[in-house]
């Protein structure tokens, strides 16, 4: 999950953002003014990000925003009423990674926020070489067509390994259904070996109603407990996300 930190006066937005972004493994912690965002920053409270408003009570955002990267690399969004471009270089020069005017689309303020992740994406999740992925004890080497896990060979079908490719190349971002399938069927080829397994490659209709089923066999080769995994984690109604390592 990623937690972010809303500090924005308006409480029907903080009540729409909620509701957007909780299905997208996003959990939002709202405060309303300056003050409450700096001591939340400070609390015991972990971040991820903080979605800071520019036209706040008492302390501006701009104010808020010094003050947080006085204390604090947290990666910081600012939202904003007003169109000026002087705000938005304002905003930039003090810190902030990025500015989103209102009003704006949520789906959009989903995808800035995980471009500014992706840019601040500890070495956890990070590429080893040229080629290769690796998201914890998972090791995908994407030009060789091999997974292991803990540096024991996984034997993977074409299908699963394009499933887990896609997954480990937006970790801890959730990954829609449709953009699943629509990966396969954009990638199929004729024949591909994976691991030790050379099997053909050909469209299969019924893919979408399928996927459930190989995200499930998925599991079974690379979770303790496939009933309860801790790898490949379903956000319901959307896809699925593979988890970053803590």
């Amino acid at each position: 999950m990623i937690k972010a930190l809303l500090v924005d006066d308006d409480r029907d937005l903080a009540r729409l953002l909620d509701e957007y972004l909780q299905p997208h493994q996003v959990t939002v912690v709202h405060v309303e003014d300056g003050q409450a965002g700096l001591a939340a920053l400070t609390g015991e409270a972990a971040f991820d990000v903080v979605l800071l408003d520019v036209m706040l009570p008492g302390m501006d955002g701009f104010e808020v925003c010094r003050r947080i990267r006085a204390i604090h690399d947290v990666p910081i969004v600012m939202l904003t009423a007003r169109g000026d471009d002087a705000d938005r270089i304002v905003g930039l020069e003090l810190g902030a990674d990025d500015y989103v005017p209102k009003p704006f689309n949520p789906r959009e303020l989903l995808a800035r926020v995980r471009a500014v992740l992706r840019r601040a994406k500890p070495a956890s999740v990070a590429k080893a070489e040229p080629g290769r992925i690796v998201v914890g004890p998972i090791e995908i080497d994407v030009a060789g067509l091999t997974v292991s896990r803990g540096g024991v060979p996984v034997s993977l079908t074409a299908y699963e390994f394009r499933i887990l490719v896609e997954l480990a190349k937006r970790a801890g971002d959730t990954v829609t259904r449709e953009d699943l399938a629509s990966l396969v069927r954009e990638q199929n080829k004729p024949r591909v070996a994976v691991g030790t397994r050379s099997e053909p490659m050909t469209y299969d209709p019924s893919v979408d109603r399928s996927l459930d089923v190989h995200v499930s066999r998925l599991r079974q080769k690379l979770e303790d407990d496939p009933k309860d995994p801790r790898f490949i984690k379903t956000v319901r109604g959307v896809g699925y996300v593979l988890a970053r390592p803590s």
